[in-house]
């Protein structure tokens, strides 16, 4: 169902395009009533423009002479958001309407001022975004927002590869500052993250927005890894974090169909001669045998010997609930 705030943009787009049509024909090009047509029309002036109506049987509709829609203003944050948004479509896979976000990006970008123009290209080629793990919303308490004109900073200099110094803590009275060659920013998990080589550490480092506190921009140019991602990197620093269990099971999958089952959140892959040996560093092995479960495919435990008697402890228990009740 075609909305009214469509329609009433239909008449502005038909009235630029046609300069002068009658109401009869602009009523029928909409597929609208007469009635209906006046409502839009009152809407448009409503809102400043300039519509010219002649009265009569045969009335007709047209905008002033000379009259020109003002140019789209985006502010810094209003393009991240439009950036985000096209990162967004283009994760979730909308194959078929590739074309379309191409389009829109395009578009955007040259109603925009050239300085935004250049952001907006550099957040589309620095940012990476874990939509399925996205599972808590922006507006959900306790999320992270980083401030949206150092998502645009960091995000220009990792596209020109050039060097920033961080003021960067918990708190403003807490931190330590830093200069940070910047190689990628990364959403996952209800965060933003900033990858890059800390110079104070004189290693890799992941940075999280909501902490970093100032940017600057420096004329130091530095090199980044070849094909370095920053989302991978994220990932995989949480899938190895040491626990209390380090867990090794041979996944009797190939490696495409065993990541689709599980989320690299959980643990680390590597081609295996009998499948996929998936490494876990976990808390609670009754977890773990209860996500094995679920797994479409076999599998085989290699440690620990606990991680066995835990599987087999659930297969103990779902074969009796599985069983008729005595009579």
């Amino acid at each position: 169902m075609i909305s009214p705030t469509t329609r009433v943009l239909a008449v502005l787009a038909l009235l630029q395009a046609h300069g002068h049509l009658s109401g009869p024909d602009l009523a029928q090009r909409l597929g609208v009533d007469g009635r209906s047509l006046r409502r839009y029309i009152g809407k448009l002036q409503d809102q400043g423009i300039p519509v010219v109506a002649e009265r009569g049987r045969y009335g007709s509709y047209s905008l002033m002479p000379g009259y020109k829609l003002p140019p789209l203003m985006f502010g810094d944050g209003e393009a991240v958001v439009l950036a985000v948004g096209l990162l967004a479509a283009r994760r979730l896979g909308f194959a078929a309407t590739h074309t379309d976000i191409e389009s829109a990006q395009a578009k955007l970008e040259r109603v925009m001022p050239l300085s935004l123009q250049s952001q907006v290209r550099a957040l589309s080629q620095t940012v990476a975004l874990d939509v399925a793990s996205a599972a808590v919303s922006a507006s959900a308490p306790g999320v992270a927002v980083p401030n949206h004109e150092n998502v645009l900073r960091l995000s220009a200099a990792a596209y020109a590869y050039q060097q920033v110094h961080l003021v960067y803590g918990a708190t403003p009275s807490r931190h330590t500052q830093r200069d940070v060659d910047p190689y990628g920013l990364a959403y996952r998990g209800g965060c933003w993250y900033l990858v890059g080589y800390c110079h104070l550490r004189q290693a890799l480092r992941t940075f999280r927005l909501d902490r970093v506190h100032s940017v600057d921009v420096s004329l130091v140019r530095f090199t980044p890894p070849v094909d370095f991602d920053a989302l991978h990197h994220i990932a995989h620093g949480v899938a190895s974090l040491p626990r209390a269990f380090k867990v090794e099971v041979i996944l009797k999958t190939d490696m495409a169909t065993a990541q689709a089952a599980v989320l690299d959140t959980i643990g680390l892959f590597q081609q295996h001669d009998r499948g996929v040996l998936m490494q876990v560093h976990a808390d609670d092995l009754n977890w773990v045998a209860r996500a094995l479960a679920g797994l479409p495919f076999d599998f085989e435990v290699v440690s620990p010997a606990a991680l066995s008697d835990a599987v087999q402890h659930l297969a103990k228990r779902l074969l009796v609930a599985s069983l008729p009740p005595a009579l």
